[in-house]
């Protein structure tokens, strides 16, 4: 587990975007976590969140060109990002969709920099894919090349079928799904707490009936 990940789950927990107790998921589940990234709500936590972002985009993601954000949560994150890798000394273009095309001003779906080249999508999770492949497929429709997604956390969990939602990204666009961290690493972080014995039991419970493994 990288030092950037065990912070990450010890700073969303401590931010309470990960909580514990019966919370009910899209596909009628009842886990025993849940994460909403959209709780980083103040300019101190989404700055801190923006640097947890750029440790494993400098740590996992291939070459790219440029940062997407599909709205509406990939906004704050992808402008928060490339702030942080500015601070770094990298200074990466970044754009974002509009939900609706405008038909005055400059116009169009897409807002920021020209998307030339290759993308990096950000996200906070993948859920169904929905907004992945609305991305990828908006992208491409411009001639920008996709070669990655980023995410906050990899809830390793299979949809319908054998695959999770992020491994069905892999398997449908050749294109990796990278995290800050995954359901492994919340676990882990969990059995180095007693006072979240509780919950680390639960969690594992839930991750040996829905879980998945990685890919490598």
């Amino acid at each position: 587990m990288a030092d950037f990940q065990t912070r990450f789950v010890a700073f969303a927990v401590q931010q309470q975007v990960i909580r514990f107790g019966e919370f009910k998921t899209k596909a009628g589940r009842l886990s025993p976590y849940f994460f909403n990234a959209g709780l980083f709500s103040t300019g101190a936590a989404l700055r801190q969140l923006s640097k947890f972002y750029a440790d494993a985009i400098e740590a996992t993601a291939p070459s790219f060109d440029f940062l997407f954000g599909p709205a509406y949560k990939g906004i704050p994150l992808v402008a928060g990002i490339a702030m942080a890798m500015a601070e770094r000394g990298r200074d990466i273009p970044f754009c974002y969709n509009r939900k609706e095309a405008k038909d005055h001003g400059e116009g169009g779906m897409l807002v920021g920099a020209p998307p030339l080249g290759r993308a990096l999508i950000v996200d906070d999770v993948i859920s169904a894919g929905t907004s992945v492949r609305e991305s990828v497929a908006l992208l491409t429709s411009v001639g920008a090349q996709p070669v990655a997604v980023v995410t906050a956390l990899d809830r390793m969990e299979r949809g319908n079928g054998t695959l999770s939602a992020t491994q069905e990204v892999t398997a449908q666009f050749g294109i990796p799904v990278l995290s800050i961290a995954s359901l492994n690493d919340l676990m882990r972080f969990l059995s180095g707490h007693t006072e979240l014995a509780a919950h680390a039991q639960a969690v594992a419970a839930y991750r040996e009936q829905y879980g998945v493994d990685a890919i490598d």
